[in-house]
Order: structure tokens, then C-alpha cells, then sequence
């Protein structure tokens, strides 16, 4: 085909063809595009539209008309564009020259065509060792330029087939990061993996995906697959499964088919073993009926209840202690006395291989764990100290004087193969504590237990009022409520004292009540009453950029935390962290900015990982600042806990949000120097008062609720939100029956306790 335009009618239905001389504009969220295409004449056409990638000495075709702007004059209104290998020199060689293939630049895309000509394209897919006849070009350039060409041609062909099924070329180039060269292969053999594996791509994309590519609504695959993704949104909820008929009826309303194709799908993938239908009646289910479990957090509920089992039935491991002469020992070292209750929290927990310490601020969790640390240290017992996340871990080695460990560092993930450490290769040490347990979900709990040496003992400490876990499970809720785990559950207030209004008033909204609402000088807890979320807004903003910071000497990004119920709405995270961004990091003539997934970062932003990435070793919830952005290649680098420096390719930053506000359940395992909360009855689903205690809790300063009392007042008065659905309380019970009707296990494994509560 020769390189000349063709040009048809300029109304509708008109075609225009060239080569592109230039790109004005390319957004690779959406593909859209702005060019110039030079006709044969040497005439230009502005072309507008959407293209996967658009690089300069490339053919296109495009479809369309043509429409005058008054202030850029006549363009080209492009409904479809077909991008074409260039085959004239000069096009070959400013495809090559445009910086797309790795070691070609100007000068070598001249050296190159000038020795190849139009044959370039095949010698370099076909014949690469031939590159090494240009001069300047030896075998190590050559191979970058081969595998170059290679990565970007299967890059190029996947974009080239998501967009024509409606995807961005964002979304393209993490589907090639994640599944390679196959992309294409592995999407047209099931379509819904989108939806399983590719963050923010839902059901419904990956269904119209599927039926463009001649997928029947009434498929056996469609609606396994409907059911699925039902049981998958429920994980995200937090439930380990969906009682048999909510799961059917969630199913055919995403299928949009009726219950018995929905039943029927269920029931193959219960005989395929996909799931687990569990056959006894749910636990604590009004309606008597069965669970049905994705199999991954079947096996893992089932992983914790044995490996608990079987600690609960092994004898104690840990020395005995003279119990009056360790504790006393403490106190001497500390110049401090403990409580009664702290005293025996202390010695049964180290009398048990399992235990749970559970209360809320202030109730000397702390000064209870770091004595049984020293006191077992001093006998020759090797603890590890675990948290499940980064900044959970950092303060619990703040709070001890010893190291500690996130979870995945501990059980050493690697990110091809998992974790290192399991039952083949248990974990070094004999007593495993377990910082804000209420935040590890089913799956991680697992993980952490297979790894856990047969001598080893576990004490879980943690907030059982405090929000669950982010992902599925409501573990430490469920080894309380099984009654089958040896447990302390702390009152006092010792932490700060008792005139700590933030201590006072988490404690009145946990037991149901309002805190003192009064405002006086000097406190740490304020309410400030606003109607509305426009008047709540402006105020939240004040006290962020302004108020605070001279108030307290807190740095406005560093220093302070908006927490806030809700994702969506004027007070959710989104619009708050766009008014908050441009109140305390406006932009500027030498601040860079890039534009990603609908969100604007700009240097110097406060962001937060809004999913765990093993290989990057940042989690969910780790906050960090985005400390540059570069050109050339684009890439992003953010900065965690001050020190921790993480690059980002544009592609990835779908797992960054702005943090100026995150949701309360992002805060979970986190303490900020103050933080501000707005509260409305926009906010209504959410309003219960564990998010209300878990907000008030993270702050170590100051705490201001900001809002409407009324929405207070709904959140304190109910007590809970929507039950997750789990099995693991029922399981570890059954297991106690069983021990109890002669199974074996010891007096020690039980649950009556001197000086403890379950």
C-alpha cells in the first residue's frame, strides 16, 4: 500500500489516510488523541480520536467527518482510526526514532533504515542478529532492541484488542504485566478473569467483553462465572461466605437471569469443588441455612480452626514462673505496680499456648505484653513480636524497645512463591505475638499458623470493639465468641489516665453513650456542630490547612487525618481529598503533575496503597508522600514512614489514592497526632458506633468530630453493622464439644480461668 492519503467526502462517512507527522495529544487512560496526518501532497489533517498508542511515522485510517472549530479550524472527527505499520523510509524511520523501542534513537533509526530500507520491520522480528552489520550496534544492544520490539508489538496488539472491547490502555498494560505475552490468548479464553484479577474492572465490563466475543447470555461458564464474582464482591465485604439462598438471589440479579439458572450454576460448582457448601446449619443463621464458601476461604477457615485445635490440645510449653517473685521482678525494673487484673493477664497468658488480650485504650495492653515479653526473655524464651501492618509494627517496637515485624516480613513473602515460611519451614522463636489482631483476615491468620513450630506458644492481643479486618473474616470476634480460646478482656483505664477525654470518650460511645460534648480549654476531644455538609466541609478544611497546625504545631499533611466514613458523597474521600489537595498542595509553576485512573497527583501528595503488592513489599493502608515525578521514563517514586522510597509505573498508580482523608476502616492499626472526623447523615449505612470508637481511638493528641449530633447520636446507638458471615466460631466449638466428650486435650486447654473472661 503506497503512503498516500485518501481523503472522501466531507460530510459524514468520510475517510482520511496518512502517515502521522506529529502527536498533539495522547491520554493512555482513554486513548485519546490528537495528530497531525500528512497526505501524500505534504497536506495536513488535525485527526481526532481514539487510538491504543500513537506514535509518529505510523499509517492510520480513520473514519469519520469533518467539523470546523472556530478556534483550532477544520478537524477530522475520527468515530474509528486503524493504526498501520509504516512502509515508506521515511516513515519507518520516525517510527523507530519516536523513543517507543528500547536503544533506538534518531541515529540509529537513520543508520538502521539506511541499511534495511523497507525491510527493516522483518529484519528486526525475524533476522535481529543482522542489526549487528550497523555500525555502533553490537549483540548486547541488539538483543535490548529485539526484546523491545517484541514487548511493545504484544503490547500494541493487546491495546489494539481491549479497546476494540471498550478497555482503556491503562488497563491494557497491567492485563500485559500480569499474564505477559498470552494477554489476549488468556482473555479470550475467559473473559471474567478481568473481573477476578484486574483491580477495577467489574462483572459487568468483563461480561459485555464476553458477549462481544460471542459469549451466550444462558452459557454454563457466564453463570459460574455470575456466581463467582457474587461470592468474590461478598469476600470484599468481609464475609468468608453468603448463606445458599442470599447467594443464589445476588447471582441471578447480576446475571440478570432467574434463581434456578443461578442454583443450577451453583450446584456444578459445588460438584467442581469451586465451592463448599457446608452441609449443617450456619452458625447463628435465623434462617437455618448452609453457608456456601469459596473454596480458598473454606480451606483456610478450616486451616485456623485445626492448627488452633491442635495448640489448645498440646501441653503448656513456656517455663513455669514463680509467679509473685516475675511479677514483682517487673515492677521493681519498671518502678511501676500493675493491677490485679493486669497481674493475672500477665500469668495466664503465659500459662497457656493460646491466649487472647483484648480491651481498649488505655487498658495497659501494652504494659501487660511488653512484662510477659521481658519476664519469659529473662527465662530464656525467644519471642517475635508481629503486627499486621507496617505502622502497627513500628509502634509495637516503639512500645516494647524490641524489634517487630509486619506478618507477610516475618513469614518472608516472596512474591512468585509466597511465603517462605510454613509448616516445612516454621517460624524461629517460641512465643508469636500478634499486635491488632482485629485487622488479620482469615487468609493471613492461616498462613501465620501453618508457620508456627510445635513447640511455639501465640498470644493475640488486639480490640475486639475496634472495626474487623479489611479482608474477609472476623477472626479475633470469632476466637472470643467460640469460647474455646483462653482469653483476658481488660476494663481499667490506665493508658494517659482518666482525664484523657479522647480515652473517656471512646470508652462512653463503646458502651453506648455520647461523650461529653462540651468543648472546654485545653482538652484533647472537641465536637464541633455543623449543619450540612457544605458548612462540615469548609470546617474540616480550616482546621486542617489552618487551625491545627497553629494551633498544635502539626505539620497540615504529616500531622493531621481526616478520617471519614464513606468513599462517595461530598464528605466521602474522593471530593474531600480533592478540596483538601488543593488547599494544602495547590499546584505551581515547577510542581509536576500526571493524571491517572480519574485521580490528579501532583508532588508532594499525600497517598495512601490501596491494595497489598508483595513484590513492591507495600501493603493496604501504608501512607506515604509522592516525593517526584519524572519524564523520562514517566514513572512516579513515593516515600513510606519517611524513609521507604517506591517506584510506579503509570499503569500502577490505580493503587494509589490521595490520603489527606481516608476512610476509618483504612485507619485500622494506625495512630495519627490528630485527626479530624466528619460526621452526616450522609454517612447513614455507615453510621455505627465500632466505626465511631475505631475513629476516635486512632488519634494520640487531638480528636475533633465535626458534624451533625443527630448522625452522632445514630452511630452510637447502633451497635453494629451487617453480621459477616463466617464459620470459624462454629467450628472451634465443635472441636471443644469434641475435646470435651473425650477427644483428648488437657485441663489447661479450657477456658476457665483464674483472674480471666472470655
Amino acid at each position: 500500500m503506497s503512503e498516500q492519503v485518501e481523503s472522501g467526502e466531507r460530510g459524514e462517512g468520510a475517510e482520511v489516510a496518512g502517515m502521522v507527522r506529529a502527536v498533539v495529544f495522547h491520554n493512555e487512560e482513554n486513548g485519546f488523541t490528537i495528530m497531525q496526518v500528512e497526505d501524500a501532497r505534504g497536506g495536513l489533517a488535525t485527526v481526532r480520536g481514539r487510538l491504543p498508542a500513537a506514535v509518529a511515522g505510523e499509517r492510520v485510517r480513520a473514519s469519520g467527518r469533518w467539523k470546523s472549530d472556530r478556534r483550532f479550524g477544520q478537524q477530522f472527527e475520527a468515530d474509528r482510526i486503524e493504526a498501520l505499520p509504516p512502509e515508506s523510509p521515511e516513515g519507518i524511520t520516525r517510527f523507530l526514532a519516536s523513543g517507543l523501542i528500547d536503544g533506538i534513537g534518531p541515529a540509529y533509526a537513520a543508520r538502521i533504515v539506511e541499511a534495511f530500507g523497507k525491510d527493516t520491520f522483518r529484519v528486526i522480528e525475524e533476522e535481529s542478529q543482522r542489526l549487528e552489520e550497523v555500525a555502533g550496534i553490537g549483540r548486547s544492544r541488539r538483543l535490548r532492541i529485539k526484546e523491545s520490539w517484541k514487548r511493545q508489538k504484544s503490547v500494541r496488539d493487546l491495546m489494539i484488542f481491549l479497546h476494540a472491547h471498550g478497555l482503556s490502555t491503562a488497563r491494557a498494560l497491567r492485563l500485559h504485566k500480569i499474564y505477559g505475552e498470552e494477554a489476549a490468548n488468556v482473555l479470550r479464553a475467559d473473559p471474567y478473569r478481568l473481573a477476578r484479577e484486574i483491580p477495577g474492572v467489574g462483572f459487568r465490563t468483563a461480561d459485555e467483553i464476553a458477549r462481544q466475543m460471542g459469549q451466550a447470555v444462558d452459557s454454563p461458564k457466564r453463570l459460574a462465572a455470575g456466581v463467582l464474582h457474587a461470592l468474590d464482591e461478598a469476600g470484599r465485604r468481609g464475609h468468608c461466605a453468603l448463606p445458599r439462598a442470599e447467594l443464589v438471589a445476588e447471582a441471578a440479579a447480576l446475571l440478570e437471569a432467574g434463581p434456578a439458572a443461578a442454583q443450577l450454576a451453583l450446584d456444578e460448582l459445588v460438584l467442581g469443588a469451586r465451592v463448599v457448601a457446608e452441609d449443617g446449619e450456619a452458625d447463628g443463621e435465623a434462617d437455618g441455612e448452609a453457608l456456601v464458601f469459596p473454596s480458598d476461604l473454606h480451606a483456610a477457615e478450616v486451616a485456623v480452626a485445626d492448627a488452633l485445635v491442635s495448640l489448645l490440645r498440646s501441653p503448656p510449653a513456656l517455663p513455669p514462673l514463680d509467679e509473685s517473685a516475675a511479677i514483682a521482678w517487673f515492677e521493681r525494673r519498671h518502678s511501676l505496680g500493675l493491677s490485679p487484673e493486669q497481674a493475672g493477664a500477665v500469668l495466664d497468658a503465659a500459662r497457656h499456648r493460646v491466649f487472647v488480650l483484648t480491651g481498649g485504650p488505655g487498658t495497659g495492653k501494652t504494659t501487660i505484653l511488653r512484662a510477659l515479653v521481658e519476664i519469659l526473655s529473662a527465662k530464656k524464651v525467644a519471642p517475635v513480636l508481629c503486627a499486621p501492618t507496617g505502622r502497627a509494627a513500628k509502634r509495637l517496637s516503639e512500645s516494647t524497645g524490641r524489634e517487630a515485624f509486619t506478618l507477610h516480613r516475618a513469614l518472608e513473602y516472596q512474591p512468585v512463591a509466597g511465603f517462605a515460611r510454613n509448616r516445612q519451614r516454621p517460624l524461629a522463636g517460641d512465643l508469636f505475638v500478634v499486635d491488632e489482631t482485629s485487622m488479620v483476615d482469615v487468609r493471613l491468620m492461616a498462613s501465620f499458623l501453618e508457620a508456627v513450630p510445635a513447640h511455639g506458644s501465640v498470644l493475640f492481643v488486639g480490640d475486639a470493639d475496634q472495626l474487623p479486618s479489611v479482608g474477609p473474616g472476623r477472626v479475633l470476634a470469632d476466637l472470643l465468641d467460640s469460647g474455646a480460646v483462653p482469653s483476658a478482656k481488660l476494663s481499667r483505664i490506665f493508658r494517659q489516665g482518666v482525664e484523657s477525654r479522647i480515652v473517656g470518650a471512646a470508652h462512653e460511645v463503646n458502651a453506648g453513650r455520647l461523650p461529653p460534648l462540651d468543648n472546654p480549654s485545653g482538652a484533647d476531644f472537641f465536637f464541633l456542630p455543623r449543619e450540612g455538609p457544605e458548612a462540615i466541609s469548609e470546617t474540616v478544611l480550616h482546621l486542617v490547612a489552618q487551625r491545627i497546625p497553629e494551633s498544635f504545631g502539626l505539620h497540615p499533611r504529616d500531622g493531621v487525618q481526616v478520617l471519614t466514613p464513606m468513599n462517595r458523597q461530598s464528605l466521602g474521600t474522593r471530593e474531600l481529598n480533592a478540596r483538601l489537595q488543593a488547599r494544602i498542595n495547590p499546584p505551581g509553576e515547577f510542581k509536576a503533575e500526571i493524571e491517572r485512573f480519574g485521580t490528579l497527583f501532583r508532588a508532594g501528595d499525600k497517598v495512601i496503597q490501596n491494595r497489598n503488592n508483595y513484590e513492591k513489599e507495600v501493603f493496604n493502608g501504608d501512607i506515604g508522600h509522592l516525593a517526584r515525578i519524572t519524564d523520562e521514563p514517566v514513572s512516579v517514586e513515593v516515600v513510606f514512614d519517611g524513609a521507604k522510597r517506591v517506584l510506579y509505573e503509570p499503569g500502577e498508580l490505580d493503587e494509589l489514592q490521595l490520603a489527606y482523608a481516608t476512610t476509618i476502616h483504612k485507619a485500622q492499626g494506625s495512630e495519627f497526632p490528630a485527626v479530624v472526623v466528619p460526621l452526616a447523615s450522609q454517612h447513614f449505612p455507615m453510621l455505627q458506633r465500632n466505626l465511631v470508637y475505631t475513629a476516635i481511638t486512632r488519634g494520640k493528641r487531638l480528636v475533633v468530630l465535626v458534624g451533625e449530633r443527630r448522625a452522632l447520636e445514630t452511630a452510637v446507638r447502633r451497635r453494629e453493622g451487617a453480621r459477616r458471615h463466617s464459620g470459624l466460631a462454629r467450628r472451634l466449638r465443635e472441636a471443644l464439644a469434641r475435646r470435651d466428650d473425650g477427644e483428648g486435650g488437657t485441663a489447661e486447654s479450657g477456658n476457665s480461668l483464674p483472674g480471666s473472661s472470655g
